[in-house]
């Protein structure tokens, strides 16, 4: 996978889409840039850096994530369980995560993961997946469906992010219960992904890397 980053296929179409169904997005799609994504190639990868990056900052996160890969040489499911929990608890991983890395070793390695299936599955069945694993909930879930598997229709409503440009764009109550965060995204089906990243950059204007 190339390290520049991309556009998704489905974004001038989603752009295009979204312009006729609700006005109130089209002053914040004309000052939103294309999403410069760059994903990782490597799913295993991906979801040890979101557990590995829970409740740290991005400096710190990144501080422990080269800790690991100075003492794995690379970080995969095979070196995940060859070094073992202690291991890793060594490069600054708390007992916790370390065990929630391993559990996650374990599922790549057993094939209960398995990356090859997931183009011929739905959103929500992934998610299922995925947070079968230890340590990944559906917050973590739903942004490796946006930034690894560039799913069009990922709508993230745990994401305070999210419901911030949701309470200054549309209006909506910061107290308001889930059913009415689920429904505020209703209108932009099947292109929530799309307005998603328009309502994140409505709040921050450095383009979206991964």
């Amino acid at each position: 996978m190339s390290e520049e980053a991309m556009v998704p296929a489905w974004w001038e179409e989603s752009c295009a889409a979204l312009v006729t169904r609700d006005d109130r997005l089209e002053p914040l799609i004309l000052q939103t840039r294309p999403p410069a994504v760059t994903p990782s190639g490597d799913a295993f990868a991906t979801l040890a850096r979101a557990i590995v990056g829970q409740q740290l900052s991005v400096k710190a996160a990144r501080r422990v994530w080269e800790r690991l890969e100075e003492g794995l040489g690379s970080v995969s499911p095979q070196t995940v369980l060859q070094a073992g929990a202690a291991r890793l608890r060594e490069a600054g991983l708390s007992g916790a995560k370390a065990s929630w890395l391993v559990d996650l070793a374990e599922h790549f390695a057993a094939g209960r993961l398995d990356p090859r299936c997931w183009q011929e599955m739905d959103d929500e069945a992934i998610v299922r997946t995925l947070i079968a694993v230890r340590g990944i909930g559906r917050w973590t879930a739903e942004m490796f469906l946006i930034f690894h598997l560039w799913r069009p229709d990922v709508w993230p409503i745990d994401d305070l992010g999210l419901r911030r440009a949701l309470v200054r764009h549309a209006g909506l109550p910061e107290k308001s219960p889930r059913r009415v965060w689920l429904e505020a995204g209703e209108r932009w089906r099947p292109w929530r992904t799309a307005a998603t990243w328009i309502l994140w950059r409505s709040l921050e204007a450095s383009p979206v890397i991964y």
